[in-house]
């Protein structure tokens, strides 16, 4: 899954076609809830209230085109705000001699050529190339960001002091997407659909739409997230409105949450009877694509909705009748 693109659909689908591994394609994007009682609230997006991520899942092989084309506008809407982004980034690396060029230095790390999407990531990643190659890595570096008043966390701080470090420029990329994304962030609006009319487009391809549950932070496993409230306190509320807008499934990371938010999130996924599916967030290469977290029986059901997934998407079952076991 890719932001607001399905241009990577064809080669993962080959992909898995060389290795004889089934796999099911979609996208993730941002859609705001304006004229609801959630506009004003963060739901689960830390930028911006009143916005949400949904997963466009098991997108149907014949549709994959379609949708490609219906986010494109969006997507060329996103650049413009990329580039007002970088605007004020700049103003406020001015002081440390950095200056970054949107055609240089930003579309070089996406696949927007190849009908990509470019997110606020790929200005930070940009951002942590820079620092590294005008400051190095260390001390100097991080004395450059304490100038700049981002403050690693204390597990980030050991990881830039380390020279050595493989994923430098990730973790970087981390620090500031959780310490300085906030000041330079604006908020989306021309490239995001009412969460009523990606319903609308997620019902008329056949493809399964889920909220991306992400639920209150204290510590981030990706390493991005600063400790904030999310969608926990009135999930209940959440729910009943997704029920009645046509939204039929929920999709959460089993490695990401506490035992706690698990046990109530699928309690009350049973109890308004929506689909249950496994989202691994991959931001950094110290994560694993295999999830332990899978390992535990109490997730069959998310492996079963996986192949159930796979099965809708190649038109074999309905995905809310489809049942297999591995």
């Amino acid at each position: 899954m890719d932001h607001d693109s399905l241009a990577g659909a064809h080669e993962f689908i080959a992909a898995g076609a060389l290795l004889n591994l089934p796999v099911t394609v979609g996208l993730e994007c941002r859609a705001h809830v304006t004229g609801t009682q959630f506009e004003q609230r963060t739901l689960n997006n830390p930028e911006q209230p009143g916005s949400c991520y949904m997963a466009l899942h098991a997108v149907p092989r014949n549709k994959i085109e379609e949708a490609q084309a219906y986010f494109a506008p969006l997507r060329k809407a996103r650049n413009k705000r990329n580039r007002l982004m970088l605007k004020a980034m700049n103003s406020q690396l001015f002081q440390s001699g950095i200056y970054l060029d949107f055609n240089n230095d930003i579309l070089p790390l996406s696949e927007y050529k190849n009908g990509g999407s470019i997110t606020e990531r790929h200005l930070l990643f940009a951002l942590s190339k820079k620092l590294i190659e005008t400051f190095k890595k260390g001390k100097t570096l991080i004395a450059e960001l304490h100038n700049l008043n981002i403050n690693p966390s204390s597990a980030l701080y050991g990881l830039l002091a380390d020279e050595e470090n493989p994923f430098y420029e990730y973790d970087l990329l981390g620090v500031l997407k959780a310490e300085f994304l906030q000041r330079i962030y604006i908020p989306a609006t021309d490239e995001c659909l009412h969460l009523n009319e990606l319903i609308a487009f997620a019902q008329s391809i056949g493809a399964v739409l889920a909220y991306a549950y992400l639920g209150d932070v204290e510590e981030s496993v990706t390493g991005d997230k600063r400790q904030q409230k999310f969608e926990d306190a009135f999930l209940e509320e959440l729910f009943e409105y997704f029920i009645k807008s046509g939204v039929r499934a929920i999709t959460y990371m089993p490695s990401r949450n506490t035992a706690a938010q698990l046990k109530r999130l699928r309690v009350l996924c049973r109890e308004y009877k929506l689909l249950e599916i496994s989202g691994e967030d991959i931001n950094s290469p110290r994560q694993k694509f295999i999830s332990s977290a899978m390992d535990n029986p109490d997730f069959s059901n998310l492996v079963e909705a996986a192949w159930a997934l796979i099965a809708h998407e190649l038109g074999e079952k309905d995905i809310y009748t489809t049942k297999r076991s591995i």
